[in-house]
């Protein structure tokens, strides 16, 4: 699986479609490294032509039924996209999910930023309140008040973005709508990952509630902000592997899963409860599950 991480972290645009373990890693348009900022003079894009694009990717290689990933933002255009084109997606992993229409808080902060990044650009105040959306306090500011290295790789990344692509991005995005209701006609099997310090916390439970809960599982990752994937990536590594077994993917293990054994986790920081990693439970029959720190176990 970790394939997987070096492609996740595209923060609020990453999204990854797998298809017999061939790997397309889609970002919104202008966000790809080197990217030349869009003619201002071209139309904005929509939330709904977002997830048209995502078609057009999956025509264009050929790709009739994939699974998909996203992160944040980019898991809002392919849950969209999933129920837009539900007979070409197999199944969605998301990573902290948004799926309502932005609050009035977040629209307002959505605002803030979208004025400093058309007066400023990527300016240091706006990396700040992206980083706050990405990750956890613990991470953010680190050992003895220092940041982490992957905040400041985060940062180097949001440098190389052109503000303007940003903006474009960003504005589409606070203009989107409710999903509530699309999500219950959703028939395939979706796993949901989110930091229970991630701003979007309450959205993945939300959605999680709207969905059938014999297709979705949920997966709260503590002391964690948006961005699992970075934060905790071997959190994901058991539920992953058991949801891709769902698909009739496997992987031989190293070791026999049983409810009185606890398989080892290559993390110290996070574990999930060892009576919830059967195939029963996770994978084939699906059902919410909750990660546990190695102190609660």
């Amino acid at each position: 699986m970790s394939c997987f991480q070096g492609l996740f972290f595209c923060p609020d645009a990453a999204s990854v479609l797998l298809h017999n373990f061939c790997i397309y890693h889609i970002d919104a348009p202008g966000h790809e490294l080197g990217a030349s900022a869009i003619a201002s003079n071209l139309p904005l894009l929509s939330v709904d032509d977002l997830a048209d694009q995502v078609a057009e990717v999956l025509d264009f290689f050929g790709l009739e039924k994939v699974l998909c990933l996203g992160v944040t933002a980019g898991a809002y255009v392919l849950t969209l996209f999933a129920t837009k084109y539900k007979e070409r997606v197999l199944g969605l992993i998301l990573v902290s999910p948004l799926c309502k229409a932005p609050s009035w808080t977040e629209w307002f902060y959505n605002k803030v930023m979208l004025n400093l990044l058309y007066f400023y650009g990527m300016c240091g105040l706006l990396k700040d309140f992206l980083l706050q959306r990405y990750f956890s306090k613990e991470i953010r500011c680190g050992v003895h008040g220092a940041e982490s290295d992957i905040v400041h790789a985060c940062r180097r990344l949001l440098d190389e973005r052109q503000s303007m692509n940003v903006m474009r991005f960003l504005q589409a995005i606070n203009e989107r709508e409710d999903l509530s209701e699309s999500l219950k006609k959703l028939q395939c099997k979706s796993l949901i990952f989110v930091g229970e310090s991630s701003p979007f916390h309450s959205e993945a439970v939300h959605m999680s509630a709207k969905m059938d809960r014999r297709n979705c599982a949920l997966v709260e990752v503590q002391a964690c902000g948006s961005l699992v994937t970075e934060e905790h990536p071997y959190s994901m590594l058991i539920p992953i592997e058991f949801f891709l077994m769902g698909f009739g993917f496997y992987r031989q293990a190293p070791f026999a899963l049983s409810h009185n054994s606890n398989p080892p986790i290559s993390s110290s920081h996070s574990c999930i409860a060892p009576e919830l990693l059967s195939p029963e439970s996770l994978g084939i029959k699906l059902k919410p599950i909750k990660t546990r720190l190695d102190q609660d176990v």
